[in-house]
């Protein structure tokens, strides 16, 4: 397991790759449109919904390529800066991934030290514990990050051990709903209090984890978090410990 030690294995980047979230999900949008526009190229009596089917997958894909590209980290630098920092905070980010919220953490935190958990599974391109390292570097805050390759129901940090703990489009893909209610339960256990839980997942699983920990805020992030369109659209959602 990577932590600050493995970094000097790593090779550097120009720039952080954040890579594409499930990047089946718009190859299959953008080949499935394109073999529909293909098809309604010759004229025949469905033309013309075919044509329009093909178009909106196409645009499924292209709004989707936007977000995990692009929208996603414009939108989390804005979430970030609303937390209010100090810089020399503790944060735990769960499924971390190759990085991206751990290093706009990091960049935070001059004084701090952003932290990131992830089992390195395939639901995201190139991701490894290497490659986040490699990114932190590149980014060029490679001093003030590591990485734990840990299960997030299961994490190995202490009690209120952090004072910001995040999530982005990570506990959703835990199968199991006891499962992922356990990892609820082990960020708010790890968050010390007066500290803050934000996580952003599909709209259906934040108002359940908001009504499982009976306390929270919800607020959709817009369409520069929409993985497609708006029923694929992300919700923040935000929890203050009580000490």
């Amino acid at each position: 397991m990577p932590d600050n030690a493995s970094q000097t294995a790593v090779t550097s980047l120009r720039r952080p790759d954040y890579g594409i979230d499930a990047p089946g999900v718009p190859a299959l949008f953008g080949a499935a449109g394109l073999a529909c526009c293909l098809i309604a190229a010759r004229p025949w009596p469905g033309q013309i919904p075919l044509a329009a089917l093909g178009a909106l997958l196409l645009a499924n894909a292209g709004i989707y390529l936007h977000t995990t590209l692009r929208g996603k980290l414009r939108i989390w630098e804005r979430e970030l800066d609303r937390v209010g920092l100090r810089g020399d905070e503790q944060l735990l980010d769960l499924g971390c991934g190759r990085g991206m919220v751990l290093i706009e953490a990091a960049r935070r935190l001059p004084s701090g030290q952003a932290v990131g958990a992830d089992l390195w599974t395939k639901d995201q391109s190139g991701n490894s514990a290497e490659t986040t390292l490699a990114n932190a570097a590149a980014a060029g805050v490679a001093e003030r990050v590591a990485v734990h390759t840990a299960n997030m129901t299961e994490l190995p940090f202490a009690d209120n051990s952090f004072d910001v703990v995040t999530s982005a489009m990570a506990i959703h893909n835990i199968r199991v709903p006891e499962a992922r209610y356990r990892a609820l339960d082990e960020a708010m256990r790890v968050l010390r209090p007066g500290g803050q839980l934000l996580i952003a997942d599909p709209w259906p699983m934040a108002r359940k984890y908001a009504a499982y920990l009976g306390q929270g805020t919800l607020r959709p992030l817009g369409p520069g978090y929409w993985y497609g369109g708006p029923w694929l659209g992300v919700t923040l959602l935000r929890v203050v410990k009580q000490g």
